[in-house]
């Protein structure tokens, strides 16, 4: 059931949670997906405090979860959310795309989990790890191959950042290696790629040195 056009009741739990939602930066997109699973109304436009009175409890108590208390869920979906907001933060004005498939020039289709379009070309793919151990050579490895991939193919002329988004840290030796492989590019500028890395911590997603 949604509100819109209903009173806010401030001292109600879903006046509590919209208070404390209105104060965060969310894109629309992200409202629209969690909107989606929530099976909840949303009104496509005005200020984000209607947008979030529009929205049923299942959804808005998700949100409050996600980005307020910053709890973690066994799919991963909660972080999900954040380094795709994340993503959002670092790219104002493209469009976002979650979990796109990418044919990259071996022919394979990649799944993407957030990607950055600007006037219709791929700028930008994401990844991110939010359960198990430290993201790992091996791991960044495979990282590096599909955004190789995509960049030579059709769809990656204008794919110029890969970014890699962990909750649960990353080892030296990946760091080092991702380093290592992102400076070997810098000297054929036309597949020059930034790869950067970023790790949740303390609430927030801060860039690692890579």
């Amino acid at each position: 059931m949604s509100r819109h056009n209903f009173p806010n009741f401030g001292g109600s739990k879903t006046g509590t949670y919209v208070s404390a939602l209105k104060n965060y930066n969310l894109p629309h997109f992200i409202l629209e997906k969690v909107a989606q699973d929530c099976e909840s109304n949303l009104v496509k436009k005005g200020r984000i405090e209607d947008r979030l009175q529009s929205m049923n409890d299942a959804a808005l108590e998700l949100l409050h979860k996600v980005f307020v208390n910053c709890e973690e869920d066994t799919e991963g979906l909660y972080a999900h959310y954040r380094f795709c907001a994340y993503i959002s933060s670092m790219f104002h004005k493209c469009e976002i795309l979650l979990n796109e498939k990418i044919e990259g020039a071996s022919g394979k289709f990649h799944k993407v989990p957030v990607s950055v379009k600007n006037n219709g070309m791929y700028i930008a793919v994401g990844f991110n790890k939010s359960r198990g151990g430290p993201i790992t050579k091996k791991e960044t490895i495979k990282f590096y191959e599909i955004i190789d991939d995509i960049k030579k193919g059709e769809h990656g002329t204008l794919l110029a950042d890969g970014i890699y988004g962990s909750s649960v840290g990353f080892e030296g030796e990946a760091l080092v290696n991702l380093e290592k492989l992102s400076k070997s590019r810098k000297k054929d500028p036309e597949n020059k790629i930034e790869f950067k890395t970023a790790s949740f911590e303390n609430r927030i997603y801060s860039v690692t040195k890579c």
